[in-house]
């Protein structure tokens, strides 16, 4: 062995050789395992996440089509109309149907069946077996105790392979006040109204989602095959079998989630294509990096030990920027292949942690958008019921005048609230609103109340979030006038505060009441009945209304209120004049 072999340089050299090879191997290996865990993790969670969604969304479908199905089946008019021998009221039960329908425009049809074979619904020509008494017909028993809804209609539709004849179908029993049956409502929803839900989740380029039943029966695939060749059939139903999670010999991820309000299963099965070319990437980035790495090392092994001092110190000291919080920085990927890496690395690090963040935010934002969505849900029903009960009243008084002028009413109230599904309106509408549900209110208690409305024209256009009028007049009408003694009346504005805010006011001459029992803490409920107050007074609506403004636009505005026992009640709404929605757009 030559001199130069035993030199001190050679030695160091092969040393330093064997450390760097040792140290880039064993840390890209656990960089790569470490990173792809995250990838893998990452890549999971987003197609659990998506699976998730998609059930999240059948699941409040279904409901929404239970709710339309329980509203229609005990309907007093529907219930009446069964019952009675002439039938009387067909064209109401209709006009519900015809509701029903423009509720939901994948909705193909409702069917309203009695017992004797009775039969009202959208359709005009019914492919059904009917006959004077119905619970000798197998499909008709089946629909009284369905509570899942099912492929294809209850009525025996004969099933074709074009998914444009498809319908999934719902039953709800119909019964008198003493629990026998009357009938049966059934609804028809096209299947496309499914597909809509579920064709666009993120499970990569092979990925897909289907459903099935509790009798193993496919529901829902994107693939009509798989509806009539057994061998998938077989494979959709053992993929279901198996554990949630990924799958490495197939290098797939299963997951499933069932729908609740039903027996459906859904299953989800992501193809994680992207993971394997970030792998395949990961992978290339070490071996190109590692193999530049040893040539500098052979090559000037004094100049790449000079040249790593500065970048690595440059590293530190943006390491301790981000530790005390500073995110909008960057390293420039210069010095040795080693330090560039950690450089692109510790980038990319930082700009993940940025998208973590605005992922973060993002749900926060969801999150706020579903507390909203709860507080409006939680709107009194009974205005409905009672204004039903009224036209019903008119009605047995032959009051057709009335009947009519009401139930426009009643149409252009709920028109005006649904407003295309936003959370937000316009001053004029929102006054609009309110003006219906004083009128309708107005047919109901006669001279006992009257009202003006009034708002600046200018405010017109000016948008505000929805249904914030309409609890506090309800408030002062159950409240304030009809507790009090002789006629009311009830005075809603609208106007520019003199700080340039926008000003809502609500004010009655009604029975008054003492504002400190809205202000009484839960816990008071039972020593005095305080929170039974509260609700007696409409507190609930209050806070509802008061909560949603707060939500939206922060703690500075809201509801003030003012009142005393025998001197009526005052409620101011403060919001902000410029107004920007939930999606960030300048609305006014």
């Amino acid at each position: 062995m030559g001199p130069f072999f035993r030199s001190l340089q050679f030695r160091i050299s092969i040393i330093y050789i064997l450390i760097s090879v040792l140290t880039i191997a064993v840390t890209g290996s656990a960089l790569y395992a470490g990173i792809s865990r995250v990838v893998m993790h990452e890549s999971v969670e987003s197609s659990q996440m998506a699976v998730s969604k998609g059930g999240t969304y059948v699941e409040m479908y279904l409901d929404r089509l239970k709710v339309l199905s329980s509203v229609l089946a005990g309907n007093p008019q529907t219930i009446r109309t069964l019952a009675s021998k002439d039938k009387a009221g067909e064209q109401d039960v209709l006009k519900m149907i015809d509701n029903v329908l423009a509720a939901d425009p994948y909705i193909q049809s409702v069917i309203v069946i009695g017992q004797d074979g009775y039969v009202l619904s959208n359709e005009r020509k019914l492919n059904m077996m009917r006959s004077s008494d119905m619970m000798k017909e197998g499909w008709y028993v089946a629909a009284i105790h369905s509570s899942n809804p099912v492929l294809t209609s209850a009525r025996m539709q004969k099933f074709s392979m074009d998914k444009n004849n498809w319908v999934i179908s719902m039953s709800q029993e119909i019964r008198d006040k003493d629990g026998s049956n009357l009938g049966v409502v059934l609804l028809d929803i096209k299947y496309k109204g499914l597909e809509a839900y579920l064709n666009d989740l993120d499970l990569g380029k092979d990925g897909y989602t289907y459903i099935v039943n509790s009798r193993n029966e496919i529901v829902y695939h994107k693939d009509v095959s798989y509806f009539v060749d057994e061998a998938k059939k077989n494979q959709l139903i053992e993929m279901n079998r198996q554990n949630p999670g990924y799958d490495a010999k197939r290098d797939r991820l299963v997951y499933q989630t069932d729908l609740k309000g039903s027996d459906w299963t859904l299953v989800g099965v992501s193809s994680l294509d992207g993971l394997q070319q970030i792998r395949a990437q990961l992978l290339r980035s070490f071996i190109m990096v590692g193999t530049v790495l040893l040539l500098f090392i052979l090559l000037a092994i004094p100049w790449i030990a000079r040249s790593m001092t500065q970048p690595v110190r440059r590293l530190e000291q943006a390491m301790q920027k981000v530790q005390s919080g500073q995110l909008a920085i960057s390293v420039p990927e210069t010095g040795v292949t080693e330090v560039q890496g950690l450089a692109r690395h510790f980038n990319s690090m930082i700009m993940e942690i940025r998208q973590l963040l605005q992922d973060i935010e993002t749900k926060e934002g969801a999150l706020r958008l579903h507390e909203l969505s709860v507080l409006h849900s939680q709107i009194n029903p009974h205005f409905l019921y009672n204004t039903l009960d009224t036209i019903v009243w008119m009605a047995e008084f032959q009051d057709t005048d009335r009947v009519i002028s009401t139930t426009k009413a009643l149409a252009e109230f709920f028109q005006l609230s649904l407003s295309g599904g936003s959370e937000f309106t316009t001053i004029a509408k929102e006054m609009a609103h309110v003006e219906q549900y004083l009128f309708i209110q107005r047919e109901r208690y006669g001279e006992k109340l009257s009202y003006t409305i009034s708002y600046d024209p200018a405010l017109a256009d000016v948008v505000i979030p929805k249904i914030i009028l309409q609890p506090l007049a309800e408030n002062a009408v159950y409240h304030g006038i009809r507790e009090k003694e002789g006629p009311g009346r009830l005075e809603i504005s609208c106007g520019r505060a003199d700080d340039g805010t926008i000003r809502l006011t609500v004010k009655d001459d009604g029975a008054g009441f003492n504002p400190a029992v809205l202000q009484a803490p839960p816990a008071a409920a039972g020593g005095g009945g305080s929170a039974g107050d509260k609700s007696k007074l409409g507190g609930v609506g209050i806070h509802n209304v008061d909560e949603r403004i707060k939500l939206y636009y922060g703690d500075r505005y809201g509801i003030a209120l003012s009142s005393a026992p025998g001197a009526g009640t005052v409620v101011n709404i403060s919001i902000p004049l410029a107004i920007t929605s939930h999606e960030g757009e300048k609305l006014t």
